[in-house]
């Protein structure tokens, strides 16, 4: 197909990206830490540190990891915490020394935490102490050997600082018990540390590696997909090309709710927000929506990123109504499709349009969004972004004509470069062209507008959030009492999807209430299934595979024994 979409493109909006006038993440941070010195850049619990004051940290624990801990270059670091100043400071330090970030779920159960670390080489992390108790129970089989702890309060300055970590800790309980065979730095400790020694300049080029970036895939086994700085750099000129009609360099103020840890937050708040220097307002606990209403209603907010549940429980809020919009400029929903009824809604009440975006943890994240100009909810992914080309390919890979439906594959310079030690699983999803063969069922109209159709992978996404059957599945079956287990999506108008078990018993005393212990135990909430229904037998093909899709599409009434 020809480039069809170019002519949807708002005046001003490149139609390709240099990728040379940059060579690191890093080198755009300094950058934008220089220009926007005396901005505000990073705003969270009242407290609000400068792009200058921002400089300064990522500096001293930069120092810190090379000087202190003398972590050679190219260093695994992981970081597990939620949206806290602490995290902007901990990802732009690593990525200065020459080190691959490595994101980690706060939520994640033990068994989640260890496959990571192992999986990455990880042997040093950055924990919030909330979470040190899960670290705990796996870190002697790992390779971890450097902890540094952070409390929620550790940025906010005395005496709310202390007053937030006593609270925390001791009033509200927030902190489990725990006991590490290491010696945890604080990372108060480590930023005067680092503040002691000069920090050495690194040379970091296209081909290093910024972010591990766990992901899963068909095999169930979370991967990490290897984001190159000429990956990262390139979304950030990308996405930031495409936003640049709508936003004024050191003027914006946007809402960052969406975890840090998640790709769509990470690319376009952290880095593409921050490189035309814009203040990030973080949100701790955007579950608590009375909470980050009262929050946002402290600035003169101007976008905000979020996925489709999101915007919907701002929207059946009572007091969203009150807040201001007249400074609202921007609203920009990914990481799962969103509704129209929310799309339409948010409209009526803000004045906003909620733009729908595309993207993959495997390209940076986007690949597609809709012009900004948009006045109303058209149901697409909008086009392709600068410098990225698509193609609607059949089984046979050929590409189909417009309006048909395939496969959504994908070539820019956004693509990752494979997944980390996984080059067979690498091979299954970028060919020899460069094409990223994305699993999503899609059809491009004349004019060059990308709809989702459908997923090829069984893959659910519940509020963004992708969920794998196998692992799922993995988790049941390992349960002693289950014969056989099958792992499905199901709607729900909340979350988007909710994850659905059949199973075949093997003791006839086992309970759906045993099912969910065992999976509460060992995956992560989001992952929990919300329904168990149990079967005499599960549907197969003639050579005994489960066939997930024929418990999807059963109509109400068709089900077997439910126990």
């Amino acid at each position: 197909m020809d480039k069809v979409w170019l002519k949807n493109y708002q005046p001003g909006v490149p139609a390709e990206i240099d990728i040379n006038q940059f060579q690191s993440v890093s080198e755009v941070f300094a950058r934008s830490v220089e220009r926007f010195r005396d901005r505000p850049a990073m705003a969270n619990m009242g407290k609000v540190y400068t792009y200058g004051e921002l400089d300064a940290l990522t500096v001293r624990f930069a120092s810190f990891l090379q000087n202190t801990l003398k972590l050679p270059m190219g260093a695994r670091v992981a970081v597990m915490m939620p949206n806290l100043l602490q995290y902007p400071v901990a990802v732009f330090a690593i990525l200065r020394a020459g080190y691959t970030v490595v994101n980690v779920n706060p939520l994640y159960t033990p068994r989640e935490l260890e496959h990571q670390l192992n999986d990455a080489g990880v042997d040093t992390i950055v924990i919030l102490e909330n979470f040190a108790n899960v670290l705990q129970q796996v870190i002697a089989r790992t390779a971890v050997k450097h902890v540094v702890l952070t409390r929620i309060g550790d940025l906010l300055g005395a005496p709310k600082s202390w007053l937030v970590n006593f609270a925390v800790k001791h009033v509200k309980k927030m902190v489990p018990a725990w006991k590490l065979p290491v010696t945890p730095i604080l990372f108060n400790d480590a930023l005067k540390a680092g503040a002691a020694q000069p920090l050495k300049p690194v040379s970091i080029g296209h081909d290093d590696v910024a972010f591990l970036q766990y992901t899963g895939g068909t095999t169930g086994v979370a991967k990490g997909a290897m984001l190159l700085h000429r990956n990262i750099v390139a979304n950030m000129l990308q996405a930031g090309g495409w936003v640049k009609p709508a936003v004024r360099e050191g003027q914006e103020v946007i809402v960052t709710a969406l975890p840090l840890y998640h790709i769509f937050s990470l690319t376009a708040n952290l880095m593409v927000f921050t490189e035309i220097g814009a203040l990030n307002i973080l949100i701790t606990n955007p579950r608590d929506i009375p909470g980050f209403i009262k929050e946002i209603k402290q600035y003169p907010v101007t976008a905000m990123t979020g996925v489709n549940t999101l915007f919907n429980a701002l929207l059946n809020h009572p007091d969203f109504a009150s807040v201001n919009f007249s400074t609202w400029r921007l609203a920009l929903g990914g990481g799962m499709a969103v509704q129209k009824a929310v799309a339409d809604k948010w409209k009526a009440l803000t004045g906003v349009p909620l733009i729908e975006a595309y993207g993959l943890t495997e390209t940076s994240p986007a690949a597609c969004m809709n012009p900004l100009d948009l006045t109303e909810y058209n149901g697409t992914i909008g086009v392709p972004i600068p410098s990225t080309e698509i193609q609607i390919r059949d089984s046979q890979g050929h590409e189909v004509a417009y309006g048909e439906s395939g496969e959504l594959c994908i070539r820019g310079p956004q693509v990752m470069k494979g997944y980390w030690r996984r080059p067979d699983e690498t091979a299954k999803v970028i060919d020899e062209q460069g094409f990223l063969a994305t699993g999503d069922m899609a059809m491009m109209t004349p004019e060059g507008f990308v709809k989702l159709v459908d997923r090829k992978k069984d893959m659910i996404l519940v509020s963004g959030f992708n969920v794998y059957p196998n692992e799922v599945e993995d988790v049941v079956a390992s349960h002693p009492g289950v014969l056989e287990v099958a792992c499905v999506g199901v709607a729900d108008e909340k979350s988007g999807e909710l994850v659905k078990v059949f199973v075949v018993r093997k003791d006839p005393a086992l309970t759906e209430k045993d099912i969910l212990a065992h999976c509460k135990a060992n995956l992560t909430g989001y992952k929990v299934p919300k329904f168990v229904e149990f079967r005499d037998e599960l549907p197969k093909t003639n050579v005994g595979k489960i066939l997930r899709r024929a418990l999807r599409d059963e109509k109400p009434g068709m089900t077997a024994n439910k126990g």
